[in-house]
């Protein structure tokens, strides 16, 4: 169950008209009360000597009385909707679960004669309205300071003891949803995403771009966002907000965001402290190309994320979602969509109460930032084992949500691993392709010695990955181990004990990527790069609102 507790109003009566009325859509039916303060308020929807005005008034009688001591916005309103699948409440389970959260808030407490007054109405089978004015029998507000929190986990206990899908609750620290005003206004301009969601991936790929405050700034301006940066007095940045060029208000001027209300992680001290250069040396070799330098640290990061300290591993996800993040930019355009999505999920999961330690991840984003200062590999086959990694640290970090009872986050990568998969499959078939017809060539002689190599390696999966179609391109792999001077059957053990292979729907294809990860192999000569310019594309951070929204397992 969702709770959801709007701004509140000071029209009583506009509520009720709402929520008696057809919708905005005719999609309410059959409005009425399922409860009220005393069980005797009037109900236009059932009696029909029974008006709005007459309940407005009930609603609003406390109100009059208080007279200047009423607060202003007097109108509390929160609906409550169940999830699809939960079967159907009556009237009289929805009373009981809106006393409930009354008693929660502090709206209404149980047993309190001088609680506010309020309704629940039900206009529709999966939710109902609770509407309450906020004067006591005393005369004084109540007292439902943090009303969100406590409905919330009030509705967690209502879904155990119903038997109702659990829905994974937040820690407080997601994006801030759009507004349905925003929503409205996408729509009428023809966008699929408001400007707040298209203004939040701007930024979060102008940051995984920026290796200073100063660059930031710079790539946002370059990117076509109107940026706007406030100081303090002693000259010192004290925040910024953005505004996307034409999204204007009533007064015709610009609609802005500051960067703390587009996500929490996007305040300016959040984003300096991220930014903040370090004294930690590189671990790569300096002659190491820019992708294959952060495939070896993505490599690492399911290790970094399962046994670093709290700190570090937050640490470590933030990275992650900047090495998505950035990854659009850069990647082929029929891999874009996918990779969007995936960034745009794990947005979501990279965040929790736990603060990062930035220090400890400040070798990889810096080869996050490489990546788009030096020019792509013009084959798939680097892209693909990037992204293979990328992939088990995204389930990595799953794993580390769901210990920790994140369970939004958890879901968040999840979906972002989902659309990660769809972009892998993508990237890897072609390479895939040239590797499979290349062990298909092996001389019937190799082919037996591979399989030999196989078998004494890994005795318990040989069985299982001589019969799977990606069998010929881990034995072209194994020939080209062989003929860069080190041993097969030693690193098909390191790759089959690095990671978990029992959920992997193709072993062969999880052996053939670590392997090259693990030999530092391009598999088809990743020295081989596009003359492009290295620059950062500032104009690829203006994505258009139609193509960005937002155990190890692979398969």
């Amino acid at each position: 169950m969702i709770a959801n507790i709007v701004k509140p109003g000071h029209k009583t009566r506009g509520v009720l008209n709402y929520l008696y009325g057809p919708g905005r859509a005719n999609e309410h039916t059959d409005p009425h009360l399922v409860a009220s303060w005393d069980g005797f308020a009037p109900d236009p929807g059932r009696d029909p000597d029974a008006t709005l005005a007459q309940l407005a008034t009930a609603l609003d009688l406390r109100v009059k009385q208080a007279g200047d001591r009423a607060p202003k916005n007097h109108v509390w309103h929160c609906s409550i909707r169940a999830a699809p699948e939960d079967p159907m409440l009556n009237d009289e389970q929805w009373a009981t679960i809106a006393r409930r959260v009354l008693n929660a808030t502090g709206i209404a407490p149980a047993g309190d004669p001088d609680a506010c007054r309020w309704v629940a109405v039900r206009h529709a089978d999966d939710h109902i309205h609770i509407v309450a004015t906020k004067v006591r029998g005393d005369l004084r507000p109540p007292r439902n300071w943090n009303d969100y929190l406590h409905s919330d986990n009030e509705l967690a206990a209502i879904e155990k003891e119903y038997g109702l899908r659990q829905v994974p609750r937040g820690d407080r620290t997601a994006a801030k949803r759009p507004t349905r005003a925003e929503q409205e206004k996408a729509h009428r301009v023809g966008n699929a995403r408001t400007a707040r969601e298209r203004l939040r991936t701007t930024v979060r790929t102008a940051l995984a771009a920026a290796t200073a405050p100063e660059e930031f700034f710079r790539i946002l301006k370059g990117s076509g966002v109107l940026v706007d940066i406030q100081h303090f007095p002693s000259g010192d940045i004290r925040g910024y907000k953005v505004a996307l060029d034409g999204d204007t208000n009533a007064q015709g001027q610009p609609v802005w965001f500051s960067g703390s209300t587009l996500a929490p992680d996007l305040s300016y001290p959040k984003i300096a402290d991220r930014l903040a250069t370090s004294d930690t040396a590189s671990v790569f070799p300096p002659e190491s190309a820019a992708w294959l330098r952060l495939t070896q640290a993505v490599d690492r990061m399911p290790d970094h994320i399962a046994h670093d300290d709290d700190g570090a591993g937050q640490a470590h996800i933030v990275v992650l979602a900047e090495t998505l993040d950035a990854l659009p930019i850069v990647a082929p355009a029929n891999l874009q969509p996918q990779l969007v999505h995936a960034a745009a999920a794990f947005e979501r999961a990279s965040r929790s109460r736990i603060r990062a330690r930035h220090q400890q991840a400040q070798a990889t984003r810096r080869a996050v930032k490489a990546i788009l200062r030096e020019p792509a590999p013009k084959d798939g086959a680097l892209l693909a084992i990037l992204l293979d990694a990328v992939l088990l640290a995204v389930v990595a970090a799953q794993h580390w949500h769901r210990t920790r009872d994140h369970s939004q986050q958890a879901e968040a990568a999840r979906q972002a691993a989902e659309h990660l998969r769809s972009a892998y499959q993508a990237a890897a078939a072609e390479p895939l392709a040239v590797l499979h017809q290349r062990g298909s060539r092996l001389p019937e002689s190799v082919r037996r010695h591979q399989a030999n190599t196989l078998r004494q390696a890994l005795p318990d999966l040989a069985d299982q990955i001589l019969a799977e179609p990606g069998w010929p391109a881990l034995a072209a792999t194994l020939a080209a181990v062989r003929s860069a001077g080190h041993n097969p059957g030693t690193l098909l053990v390191e790759a089959a004990t690095q990671r978990e292979l029992d959920t992997a729907t193709s072993v062969s294809e999880v052996l053939t990527w670590r392997m090259a990860r693990l030999n530092d192999l391009a598999l088809d000569s990743a020295s081989r790069t596009d003359s492009t310019s290295s620059a950062v594309p500032a104009a690829a951070l203006a994505t258009p609102s139609s193509s960005r929204p937002g155990s190890r397992r692979r398969g």
